[in-house]
């Protein structure tokens, strides 16, 4: 009985099962042999496989009843998937399928054209379809099983420029791209700028040089002023601790010998200021959005920088797209920005590129409104303008133009001004640049720049009498020419001719109604020419590099030449350590308002500074680098006025003379070291974390004084960081650290808590300077356009910090009072772009 029933079980379970019958056709009916047919049950995942016949059929007998997924796949054709069949026990079920033509694919590699690494982390889309990837850690992706048709395929991510192109995919096709993403700081294009060495400059002739461009440079720059000497601001070695102030020192010097380059054009005052000629504060005039590269040289810069001897700031601003026609939106709490640029001429043949930005500040109206704000109105407003054109393959122009506004206004605090306070103020910069390119061989290239820039303003007190304003212009000329006689030996030489004209003033009043004693004034013109030759050789296939030149410079008020001789030379000990070494002579000639100065004169030598520097850097892969530097500077015939402070002088009080007279009395020295950890890349982690010891001395010839320098700070850290966490979002967060600047000043603060004069100089210090800034950038891409959203906390740890602004002085006592201004509280910040 046991045995019949074992017999008997197997064939009822068969009756009970389910047969899957059908035909598999075309879209035209037609049968498709040898497709596969994959049904999975449901409820176990068992599966079973069968193929269709020469006529398209296809059986599946003795299934067991469930649900089903049936899958069908055939060479040339779209695969189909059939959710959630339903077969009850002893049904023959038919079911037909019809498939679509041939699947498409897409795939490729995403590249970032600064420099050409593949870029992780992507987002690529078939607008209007969910059919979306992301780039692996070698860039590349891939999109399978994509219906044939038309499609818009957009490339996006937080960061860069949004990239669309419209694809025809035909059946069974397999298409290929190569997409460049561009920063969105830098010119949308669609080459890529391959840069072997991430940290090399693109001339390699600088051995004291730290590059600052695209993604860093947007995020140091910060939301709340995105400005891009604020983003200088966060390198190695750089300090600062005047939170409204764009303008920074380095290595115990001060701004006003550090050259502000912008496209080959050195620069005088390219700022919106608060007040001309003071340090309250001051935005750089210059748009962000169109800045290409910063280049900071620190030391034994190349012959090509004149008239400046602690360090040159080298900025590039970017041409126009070539190949859309972009549009940009911008606003924060502060101001608000509008960009265009595009081809000139046919989009696929353009010959040229033109781009114009405009911002404007809406804070002063903000604060209007608020009728109990005693916090003074500053407004800015500027236009900037480009435009490069190719008129042969050997032959390109550039024509930029920049044109400023700034206004302080402080008539909600006029019960607060003296007689010689500040109540309005207005400055207003220009700058046109013409520059003409030819390369009659690719051996040769000369570029001849014609440029002319503008400085006006004015100041008046809560009387409206004038207190100060002045006019500053030039014309500058210049010719240089590359060489490249032999691949590894190019051959530069340059001459530029600089013509200045400089008047200013300043008053001081005992009443409001009162005649005005003027304290300074100047009037002059000046011409000033220069010329240089360098020679570049490399060899031992790289490994070693060698720099040799020399200027010669001439001043037409003073009549002194000057010659500055530069050498610098680059070796890789091994294929990851390299040794570098720079020496220099430098030199820089007064301003006119200090040669035509009532306390000047035109018989002023020209400053000159030595540079030496040696560095050791040792590549931890191809894109990080752990460096080491040591530097000197030794320094003489700086103009100083040793008689413009009170002071106690041999047991006295003294009271400064009516004219405090320029001398080349002062000389010093800078020493110290620096070390940093970099990583450049444009995925993942990148950012650096720097210190800085450093130590200025300087002497005083006339007076015998020594003492630290304005700008002597021994201990500074600079750290930044920043992480693409998704395709969107983008997080950075920057960290500064500064042991203090010396209150400059004859200081000393009593056991009570007061200050008197003293007869030593910058003794005391202002606090140390600590700051963290926490950002965050957020995109959403859409098929057309790309909104982001940035978020930035200042200060994010409330430090309390505090700068020198003033001081005031009792002579009958002794008495005095240095002012320390506070900088940013914990500051949050918005803002907004959309580009379309």
């Amino acid at each position: 009985m046991k045995i019949l029933v074992m017999l008997l079980a197997p064939a009822t379970l068969l009756a009970q099962n389910a047969t899957l019958s059908g035909l598999v056709r075309d879209a035209t009916q037609s049968a498709i042999p040898e497709a596969s047919l994959t049904v999975t049950q449901v409820e176990t995942g068992t599966e079973r496989s069968v193929k269709s016949s020469t006529a398209g059929m296809y059986a599946l007998p003795a299934l067991i009843p469930g649900h089903y997924k049936i899958t069908v796949e055939a060479k040339g054709f779209q695969v189909k998937t059939v959710e959630n069949v339903e077969l009850q026990p002893e049904q023959n079920a038919r079911l037909d399928f019809t498939l679509d033509g041939a699947a498409a694919e897409i795939h490729g590699r995403v590249i970032d054209a600064h420099g050409g690494e593949a870029l992780e982390g992507i987002q690529i889309q078939l607008a209007g379809t969910p059919y979306r990837v992301t780039s692996d850690a070698s860039g590349r992706f891939h999109i399978g099983g994509i219906p044939p048709g038309d499609y818009v395929f957009n490339v996006s991510t937080v960061g860069y420029h949004m990239e669309k192109h419209a694809v025809h995919l035909d059946a069974g096709s397999s298409t290929d791209f190569s997409v460049i993403l561009t920063p969105d700081t830098l010119r949308q294009t669609q080459t890529v700028d391959e840069k072997a060495d991430p940290f090399d400059t693109a001339r390699g002739d600088s051995p004291d040089v730290v590059t600052l461009a695209g993604t860093d440079a947007k995020n140091l720059g910060s939301v709340l002023a995105d400005d891009p000497l604020r983003a200088v601001q966060g390198l190695p070695g750089v300090t600062s601790d005047r939170d409204f102030e764009a303008r920074f020192s380095l290595r115990g010097a001060g701004f006003d010998r550090i050259g502000l380059y912008l496209d080959g054009i050195l620069l005088h005052e390219p700022f919106h200021l608060a007040a001309a000629g003071n340090q309250d504060g001051s935005v750089t005039a210059f748009n962000p959005d169109l800045v290409e590269e910063m280049d900071l040289h620190k030391s034994a810069w190349p012959v090509r920088f004149e008239d400046r001897t602690v360090g040159i700031l080298d900025v590039e601003t970017r041409d126009g797209s070539r190949n859309n026609t972009l549009f940009r939106g911008t606003a924060s709490l502060t101001d608000a920005g509008f960009m265009a640029e595009g081809p000139l001429g046919p989009r696929r043949k353009a010959k040229g590129s033109w781009v114009v930005a405009v911002r404007k500040s809406y804070l002063q109206y903000l604060l209007n409104r608020l009728s109990t704000s005693s916090i003074p109105t500053f407004d800015m407003e500027d236009v900037q303008a480009r435009l490069a054109y190719d008129f042969t393959p050997k032959n390109t122009v550039t024509f930029s133009l920049l044109e400023s506004y700034s206004h302080l206004d402080q008539s909600n605090r006029l019960d607060r001004l003296s007689v010689n306070g500040i109540l309005k103020s207005a400055y207003h910069y220009t700058l046109t640049n013409l520059s003409w390119r030819y390369s009659p061989t690719p051996k040769v290239l000369f570029v001849n720049r014609a440029a002319w820039m503008r400085e006006k303003h004015d100041d008046i007190n809560p009387a409206q009498l004038p207190l100060g304003g002045g006019f500053y212009g030039e014309w500058v000329g210049d010719s240089t020419v590359t060489w490249t006689w032999s691949n590894q030996a190019p051959f530069e030489a340059g001459i530029s001719i600089r013509r200045l004209r400089d008047r200013s003033y300043s008053n001081s009043y005992q009443t409001a109604s009162s005649t005005p004693f003027n304290i300074d004034h100047a009037d002059g013109t000046a011409l000033q020419t220069g010329g240089y030759v360098q020679q570049s050789w490399a060899g031992w296939s790289g490994r070693l590099r060698l720099t040799a030149g020399a200027r010669w410079d001439n001043h037409s008020i003073d009549h002194v030449s000057v010659v500055s001789p530069q050498a610098s030379a680059s070796l890789g000990i091994t294929r990851t350590t390299r040794l570098q070494l720079g020496w220099s002579d430098t030199a820089q000639f007064p301003e006119i308002s200090v040669f035509r100065s009532v306390f000047g004169n035109t018989a002023l030598l020209p400053e000159r500074s030595v540079h030496s520097v040696a560095a050791l850097e040792q590549r931890l892969g191809p894109r990080t680098r752990l460096r080491a530097e040591l530097y000197q500077r030794t320094d003489r015939d700086l103009p100083s006025q040793p008689f413009f402070d009170p002071r106690i002088l041999n047991g006295a009080i003294f009271i400064p003379p009516s004219n405090p007279l320029y001398y080349n009395s002062l000389r010093g020295h800078s020493r110290g070291a620096e070390i940093f950890l970099q990583r450049s890349t444009a995925n993942r982690l990148t950012g650096w974390i720097s210190y800085a010891y450093g130590h200025t001395v300087m002497h005083e010839g006339i007076t015998g004084l020594q003492y630290p320098s304005d700008y002597d700070q021994r201990h500074t850290v600079n750290a930044y960081g920043g992480l693409r966490i998704r395709p969107t979002v983008n997080l950075s967060l920057r960290v500064t650290y500064g042991s203090g600047f010396p209150i400059p000043g004859f200081f000393a603060r009593l056991p009570s808590g007061y200050y008197v004069l003293a007869p030593e100089l910058n003794q005391l210090r202002i606090p140390a300077y600590q700051r963290t800034d926490l950002r965050i950038n957020k995109s959403w891409m859409h098929d057309k356009w790309k909104f982001t959203l940035y978020g930035e906390i200042i200060n994010l740890t409330r430090h309390s910090n505090y700068f020198f602004q003033n001081a005031n002085y009792n002579f009958q006592t002794g008495q005095a009072s240095p002012n320390l201004s506070n900088g940013f509280p914990l500051l949050p910040s918005v803002g907004v772009m959309v580009e379309w």
